[in-house]
């Protein structure tokens, strides 16, 4: 069993999602979190992203707390896609317990700065349940925000923990959207319910409920078509497709996932508050995260909206989609060290 499905794999997955975990193959034990950390600081240590952490390394290495380690503290903030508000908040915070004495140099700063971040953000994923009939899951965002690519890895995970799933393609405006899913399905070995081109949506979604109930699924995934925030008929769309999914089963959908490529900046904070105002997004998936070393507009979401992470892609294998752990984020942008003891 390979680290992606280990301890911070199938394990946390399971957690996630009130299920239990499959006893390793090899029996012995799962690996721990620092697993997931390490990954996260491998990915960012490739990527051509770099701006943060040259500067970050820098304010780490002063020997005293000066103003200018706080300007270079908010700039470095900044660039790292936390906003100005939630840049303002932590610096404040952080120099109050300077001002306490507990922070006296960079690299007292840096450990306390990725204590706070942790804080900020949810401690433990938003928990996902599932219930007795299929739980149906709504995913949104916007055109290439790596949708298809999370459904696909979402249901694999799910499949691997005995979870039955069907697929709803109810992305029928661009062309090939269906296809795509189709691969991930295959590849997940789960069940997928699809119309032609141009297919009314909603039908799609209503589709897929009506299968997976009679199929004794177990979850239910339905894609949609990205769309900007921007576009108000189409988020009336969006709309009108939770409406009707609701129509075929009470209480659906259970959850909506809102997918954010981790690379947008603060348009991401847009994303969240204009899709939220559509449909009630219960959580977030940060995608494309092994590729840059930012990711800080979960900060900027988490204080203006209160809308947690719950899962985050670290990779492009089917395997590397993970629930979000706030600590190695934390600690994987943030940290001062290389992060074996933090």
């Amino acid at each position: 069993m390979s680290e992606a499905a280990g301890g911070e794999g199938l394990g946390a997955f399971a957690e996630l999602f009130g299920l239990a975990a499959p006893e390793p193959e090899d029996h012995r034990p799962e690996p721990s979190r620092r697993g997931l950390f390490r990954r996260l600081r491998e990915s960012i240590a490739s990527s051509q992203s770099q701006a943060i952490s040259p500067q970050l390394a820098g304010i780490y290495q002063s020997t005293m707390v000066t103003d200018d380690l706080w300007d270079d503290l908010e700039e470095a903030l900044i660039m790292a896609d936390c906003g100005m508000p939630a840049t303002m908040d932590i610096v404040e915070t952080l120099r109050e317990e300077a001002g306490q004495g507990r922070i006296t140099s960079g690299t007292s700063l840096g450990r306390a700065l990725t204590d706070e971040i942790t804080r900020r953000l949810s401690p433990e994923p938003p928990r996902i349940a599932l219930g007795d009939e299929p739980t149906v899951i709504l995913v949104v965002g916007v055109n290439g925000s790596g949708k298809t690519t999370t459904i696909g890895k979402l249901a694999h995970r799910l499949t691997e923990l005995g979870q039955k799933v069907v697929i709803g393609a109810g992305d029928t405006f661009r062309a090939a959207a269906v296809e795509q899913l189709a691969v991930w399905a295959d590849r997940a070995g789960v069940d997928i319910v699809r119309q032609g081109q141009g297919a009314d949506p909603g039908a799609v979604a209503f589709d897929a409920v009506a299968a997976g109930r009679a199929r004794g699924a177990d979850v239910v995934i339905i894609d949609t078509a990205g769309r900007l925030q921007t576009q108000h008929n189409l988020m009336e769309e969006l709309r009108k497709v939770h409406g009707v999914t609701g129509k075929a089963m009470e209480g659906a959908p259970h959850h909506v996932l809102l997918v954010i490529d981790s690379t947008t900046g603060q348009n991401g904070l847009s994303q969240a508050q204009l899709f939220s105002q559509s449909v009630p997004v219960t959580g977030l998936v940060l995608t494309k995260f092994d590729g840059v070393a930012r990711g800080g507009i979960v900060l900027a979401i988490e204080r203006e909206l209160g809308i947690p992470v719950a899962l985050m892609g670290v990779g492009e294998g089917i395997d590397d989609l993970q629930p979000f752990d706030a600590r190695a984020f934390a600690e994987a942008i943030f940290s001062p060290g290389s992060g074996g003891d933090a």
